[in-house]
Parts: structure tokens; C-alpha cells; sequence
């Protein structure tokens, strides 16, 4: 499949693929909520559209960021997982989150904040490496059932 992409420079070229408004929370809703479903993902606080969420799911699977199976106990039902591409998006998120701390929180006081964020901020390293070794496992599990 050919892709079309704005321009060669890198930074725009992955806007293209995660910059629009639903890519990353896709993303960070299997990563850290563990969300694997069609519905898992329209039950969200996000509140994501039935054709725009189809449209990124298609999109992230074409790209090879996340991939489709059947459910092993409901072979009509679809599950998401990240692929190893995916799950390497963790440090992006994890800085998204932190200048969202920083530079959002005084317009958006309610701000939901992790509280294991200030241990994720003295040793980024180790953080993305437990995050995603529990996405892992958690993979496992729904590919299992």
C-alpha cells in the first residue's frame, strides 16, 4: 500500500500518521487503560465517534501500530493490541503527560494525573520499561482467553 505523506521532514511525517485528535488517545487508551475492544474504546470518557474510531483503528493496523484479532472466547468480537511500534509511542506519551503537568494543568485544574507520575519523572527509563512489560502481559492475557 502507498502511502502519502505532506512532506520528508520526520516530525510531520508521524503527525500524519498520530497527530490527528484520536490517534495517540487510541493508543494511550490500550497502553495504560487496557482497552482492547470496539466497545471497550466507545464506552471512554473520550467519547470517540463509531466512524472516526473505525476509520484510526484501520489506519493505526494499515500503519502496523496496533493489530487485529478475534477474541478466542467470542471469535465476532475484534481485540486491539499495540505492536512492538506501538508500545514504543510510551515515551512520547509519557512526555505528553508530563507537559500536560507543567503547561496545562493552571487551564485544566481537574487535570487526571497519575499518581505514580513523580516516580515516572526521576527514572523515565525504568518507567517505560514497566509500562511496557505490563502491556505485554496484559496482551497476552486477552489473546489467551
Amino acid at each position: 500500500m502507498k502511502y502519502s505523506f505532506r512532506c520528508k521532514c520526520p516530525i510531520t511525517s508521524a503527525l500524519d500518521i498520530v497527530g490527528d485528535k484520536w490517534s495517540l488517545v487510541v493508543i494511550k487508551q490500550m497502553l495504560f487503560e487496557g482497552r482492547s475492544t470496539f466497545k471497550d474504546f466507545i464506552d471512554s470518557p473520550e467519547a470517540i465517534a463509531t466512524n472516526i474510531l473505525s476509520t484510526r483503528l484501520k489506519m493505526l493496523e494499515n500503519f502496523g501500530i496496533i493489530e487485529k484479532a478475534k477474541l478466542p472466547t467470542n471469535k465476532k468480537t475484534n481485540i486491539y493490541t499495540l505492536t512492538e511500534k506501538g508500545f514504543s509511542l510510551t515515551p512520547v506519551l509519557i512526555e505528553l503527560t508530563l507537559w500536560s503537568k507543567y503547561h496545562i494543568q493552571e487551564f485544566n485544574p481537574g487535570l487526571n494525573l497519575d499518581k505514580d507520575l513523580e516516580k515516572v519523572e526521576k527514572n523515565k527509563e525504568e518507567a517505560f520499561e514497566l509500562i511496557i512489560e505490563n502491556y505485554k502481559k496484559h496482551k497476552q492475557s486477552i489473546l489467551k482467553k
